[in-house]
């Protein structure tokens, strides 16, 4: 690169540690619009956005989040707009460093624990979405929680076709007592306690849910509508049948699988295996299924998720990098390995030239990771605490540092 600017349009980003997709150098980064246009090792330049020997990695790919609901629905019987709750979620996200968020929504007929305005009408949730995410920070789809076992879903499978904020779809078998909740009578003690009814009528209502559930399976009408379009993915796998299953019905994700077999069986069959990030981090499951980091010692998994936590993805690489894991493997965990499982690695997940300009500059702390910055299509859209780049003529030269 000539040691000038050519164009007004162009961002420099000096003096970081530069995670690549197969190395990590020290140097700066060059921004041209809304992509990567050069990536320049061992110079620190005058101008610019001096990063202070942070690293400068891809922005974060949340493939699942919870964060959604939890902002639209934060405590029983509380729902707030769906645009406080969408425009709160993207600016928690960019704190985060994440910059592509698939933020979950179920589409089910099942009312019985759906305490939202949106009662499971996923459909009326993607509607204010789609009109939401043009105005957004980050990049924002829905991450589809599909009950596989209701109906009639023809209508509805054909209305999604119309939404393109819709970025993967993830069969959710909710017959109770199966997957991750297998204890009946603890069931029925939580659905009564959330409602008016007995344990004895939660119980019979679990029965026939139980009943009509093993009766109906529509994950072969959701295939036939996404096969092939976007990322289907399976969660909760617990046996080898399952995982089968979710192959046979067009799965290239297994999500969170609950046991060892189940994720062994979905490496076996090529699918890609995402397990939480707070699993990770916190050193198991919160409800006892299988370990992220006993998976990851087996490498069975591709990709962190936040599930119902941003920080924990980030801090996840943090312990990876205390751990000894090298720079580029631990940050794939949370960026190009999911924009790979969501068919966005050409432009998305890695730093090179050509790519967007999707970044994070973060740096660790009492081993802790701390964002400073985000850029989203190679616009800053987050600044904590970091200098703002200096005004710099067009044709100003590019001084490397003494």
């Amino acid at each position: 690169m000539a040691d000038s600017l050519t164009s007004m349009n162009q961002t420099i980003l000096t003096n970081a540690r530069i995670v690549l997709p197969t190395e990590t150098i020290e140097g700066s980064l060059v921004v041209e619009g809304d992509c990567i246009a050069e990536i320049i090792p061992g110079r620190h330049f005058s101008e610019g956005h001096d990063l202070h020997g942070q690293w400068l990695i891809p922005g974060v790919i949340d493939i699942h989040t919870d964060y959604l609901e939890k902002e639209i629905n934060p405590r029983p019987k509380t729902n707030f707009p769906l645009p406080i709750a969408f425009h709160m979620m993207d600016q928690r996200a960019l704190a985060c460093g994440l910059t592509t968020v698939l933020g979950g929504v179920r589409f089910s007929n099942d009312r019985s624990k759906d305490s939202t305005l949106w009662g499971g009408n996923g459909l009326a949730l993607a509607e204010g979405y789609e009109k939401l995410r043009c105005t957004a920070l980050a990049r924002h789809y829905l991450h589809v929680r599909w009950d596989t076992n209701f109906e009639p879903v023809d209508d509805l499978l054909a209305a999604m076709q119309n939404y393109e904020c819709i970025g993967n779809i993830v069969y959710n078998e909710n017959i109770p007592g199966e997957r991750q909740f297998q204890d009946l009578a603890e069931l029925a003690r939580k659905r009564a306690a959330r409602g008016d009814k007995t344990i004895a009528e939660a119980r019979a209502e679990l029965e026939e849910q139980i009943r009509i559930g093993r009766s109906i399976n529509n994950r072969a009408k959701v295939k036939a509508a996404f096969g092939g379009k976007i990322c289907i993915g399976s969660h909760d796998d617990t046996t080898i049948a399952h995982v089968i299953e979710a192959k046979e019905m067009g799965a290239t994700l297994a999500e969170m699988p609950t046991s060892l077999v189940a994720a062994r069986k979905a490496k076996e069959l090529g699918l890609a295996v995402c397990m939480g990030a707070p699993n990770y981090l916190r050193g198991g499951s919160h409800c006892g299924n299988l370990s992220a980091a006993e998976a990851m010692s087996e490498d069975l998994v591709d990709v962190l998720c936040s599930d119902y936590h941003f920080p924990s993805l980030l801090n996840s690489v943090a312990l990876m990098l205390e751990r000894g894991m090298a720079p580029h493997r631990a940050v794939a965990f949370v960026t190009l390995n999911a924009a790979r499982v969501l068919g966005q690695e050409a432009e998305l997940g890695s730093i090179e030239v050509g790519k967007k300009a999707d970044l994070a500059a973060f740096h660790i702390r009492d081993r802790h990771a701390f964002v400073k910055a985000a850029w989203v299509d190679g616009r800053l859209k987050l600044q904590l605490g970091l200098p703002a780049p200096e005004t710099v003529a067009a044709v100003a030269p590019l001084v490397a540092a003494e």
